[in-house]
């Protein structure tokens, strides 16, 4: 229902209001799932998570030679796991590096064999740079880089995980670092990187990102999250960049949602991130 909250939320429309020109290519269908097991018991769903990275990945793909900025609506972060790898794949044969900013409360870097709670949510960002432990997904043609990751807002993450973002070498900057430094000099950083590679850059935004005082509409709220300001300032300076090439709107629940407050506060900063704004003022140009 996550997707459909966005239509109901007026996102298409609001994107037309600012001049782009906005296609609904309707929602995604799995591929035929497999027959498959696990040796860790605590993988659940496994058979689903394969079919629609199968799907999600191939859409994705076409998708990103489709059109200027493809937007993918969800649902479960597990979606990540395909779009992704689309984009990516599309960005390999441009001959561009793919970038990720991944907002959320999670680094998403378990395997099937490192998760103990068995929510392959938790797992698409070591799908998607290549980490082994994923029998029986397709193997991403383009995995994306580790060191071409830039991760805000992480508030909650294992041990295993914390070893591992130091392992591969994924840029973090959980909240105490955003409380200490603010937002604009870590993420001017990460796209000056974007912008000298010639870079792709995938932005995924996880409802878990924000605060749930005023985004409760997630079934993995982390206390201590994005404020609003914080997050409308990230979406303002992503459209100054002009460096966006794709976006994931992920974890949407409307079931827990009060009066449809997440996805409107979801549905605001997409329309930030392609240039609405309070007042019109001039911006660097590059």
């Amino acid at each position: 229902m996550g997707p459909t909250a966005f239509r109901i939320a007026g996102l298409p429309e609001i994107l037309q209001e600012l001049g782009c020109q906005v296609e609904d290519v309707g929602d995604a269908v799995p591929a035929a799932m497999p027959d498959v097991s696990h040796s860790n018991p605590a993988v659940r769903n496994l058979d689903a998570i394969i079919a629609w990275t199968k799907s999600v990945g191939e859409r994705a793909y076409e998708m990103a030679k489709a059109c200027d900025v493809p937007i993918f609506l969800g649902g479960d972060h597990s979606m990540s796991a395909g779009t992704v790898s689309g984009v990516a794949r599309h960005a390999q044969d441009l001959g561009q590096p793919q970038f990720v900013l991944w907002l959320d409360a999670h680094t998403d870097l378990h395997t099937l064999h490192t998760t103990t709670s068995g929510n392959l949510h938790g797992t698409p960002v070591a799908y998607f740079t290549g980490q082994s432990g994923f029998e029986g997904f397709p193997a991403p043609v383009a995995p994306v880089d580790p060191r071409n990751m830039c991760m805000m807002g992480i508030r909650s993450v294992d041990q295993a995980e914390k070893r591992h973002v130091a392992e591969i070498g994924i840029t973090v900057f959980d909240m105490r670092a955003i409380d200490e430094q603010g937002i604009v000099g870590p993420l001017n950083s990460f796209l000056e990187r974007v912008r000298a590679a010639n870079g792709r850059l995938h932005v995924s935004l996880d409802v878990d990102f924000l605060d749930p005082d005023i985004a409760p509409a997630v079934g993995t709220t982390v206390n201590g999250g994005a404020t609003f300001r914080e997050a409308h300032l990230i979406m303002e300076m992503l459209h100054d960049s002009g460096l966006v090439t794709s976006l994931d709107l992920a974890e949407l629940n409307p079931f827990l949602d009060v009066r449809a407050k997440t996805a409107l506060l979801m549905t605001d900063l997409a329309a930030s991130l392609f240039g609405r704004r309070v007042l019109e003022r001039k911006t660097r140009t590059y």
